[in-house]
């Protein structure tokens, strides 16, 4: 497998980096999109893979500036966290626009004047593994002291609000909960735990993997669903879509939740093979998708070769990366999502018309080809 593709890898490798390196604001943050008004923002999820994905690029330097971004936003945000934590243990309510947000301006400010769905707990998971993988890179055993205090708080934050219902990793329902994000939360726990001493947190991703077999399996057909809901008489958790999202993929990798083997993600992966990949070979998010007409997802293409890779299914592995080279336009850049294979075009068409073409250059996209190539190309 390795080198089959080597020289449009190479080439596409070379422009990934490139584009996520100029579209590294100054103080650390990347852009979504630089040229989609409506992601010319900072997302802790995206920017954690993004990192990542420049880490395993040898882009040490640019993974660094990030995760220092995060640390300096979440230390300026230590009292806003203290108050949610203690209105926590009191017992009282608390709306969802209190909560962190999901993503910042460039500069570090909060995104304050928005209706976006802010209260996602995803990226503050991922930025914990991204952190703990990006130690490892640099041959660290133990979490530098600049980390300590923002780091504590995340793990403080995330062990207090894992069960708050919270929008999922594509800004919807955020009246549920969703195994996606869990996975998040479970990855980021267990990896910065190999480089701190917080004791507790075996025990809370231990009730996060038993939560999930308890609450998020499909009773009949065996796999995770997308989301759950405590149900209206708040004595058990209901499916709330019982399909499944391209996004449960993180339950294998990179978060570890389960190997690809165990009986539930295996059936997981089947249903997303059924009922997510096109015939052409890219993955959507979800069956009733409408978001530009619910086309292929270039990211998720990516994580799924990523999956087929541990599962050691490399000539599916190798398919999924041929078939995002094939989406570059011709300066190389990779969108969020093409229609190529979708039904009838209209709810596409709608969408161009509200807010123009789907997001190009997608940072995201060239993070995670970047993350697929290196695993067989590299």
């Amino acid at each position: 497998m390795k080198g089959k593709y080597s020289f449009a890898s190479r080439q596409l490798a070379l422009v990934s980096k490139q584009i996520i390196r100029l579209n590294q604001h100054s103080s650390g943050g990347y852009a979504a999109s630089p040229l989609f008004s409506h992601y010319t923002f900072s997302w802790l999820r995206d920017g954690s893979f993004i990192a990542y994905s420049m880490d395993v690029a040898g882009e040490i330097e640019s993974a660094e500036l990030f995760y220092q971004w995060v640390n300096r936003v979440l230390f300026r945000q230590q009292e806003r966290i203290e108050h949610l934590l203690q209105k926590h243990e009191r017992g009282e309510s608390i709306e969802q626009h209190e909560f962190l947000h999901t993503r910042y301006h460039l500069d570090g400010r909060d995104d304050d004047h928005s209706e976006w769905g802010h209260f996602q707990l995803d990226g503050y998971g991922a930025w914990l593994w991204g952190l703990a993988e990006h130690c490892k890179e640099m041959g660290l055993t133990v979490l530098p002291e600049c980390y300590q205090k923002s780091v504590e708080l995340t793990v403080r934050y995330l062990c207090a609000f894992w069960q708050q219902p919270n929008f999922d990793c594509w800004e919807e329902r955020n009246d549920q909960l969703h195994p996606s994000t869990l996975a998040c939360i479970y990855g980021g726990l267990q990896a910065i735990q190999r480089l701190s001493e917080f004791v507790e947190l075996d025990e809370v991703c231990a009730d996060i993997h038993q939560f999930l077999l308890d609450h998020a399996v499909h009773k009949e057909a065996g796999h995770f669903v997308k989301s759950i809901r405590l149900a209206p008489e708040k004595d058990h958790y209901e499916l709330s879509f019982d399909g499944v999202d391209a996004s449960l993929l993180w339950l294998c990798e990179p978060f570890h939740v389960f190997a690809p083997e165990q009986p539930n993600m295996a059936a997981t992966i089947a249903k997303i093979e059924s009922d997510l990949k096109t015939s052409q070979g890219g993955i959507r998010r979800y069956i009733s998708d409408e978001y530009y007409g619910g086309g292929e997802w270039i990211l998720l293409t990516a994580w799924y070769g990523w999956v087929c890779h541990r599962a050691g299914k490399d000539e599916e592995a190798g398919q999924a990366l041929q078939w995002i080279i094939n989406q570059t336009d011709d300066l190389g850049r990779l969108p969020e999502q093409v229609p190529h294979a979708l039904p009838e075009l209209k709810v596409y068409e709608q969408w161009v018309e509200r807010w123009g073409p789907p997001a190009m250059p997608l940072l995201w996209s060239h993070a995670m080809y970047l993350v697929l190539n290196s695993q067989l190309n590299e």
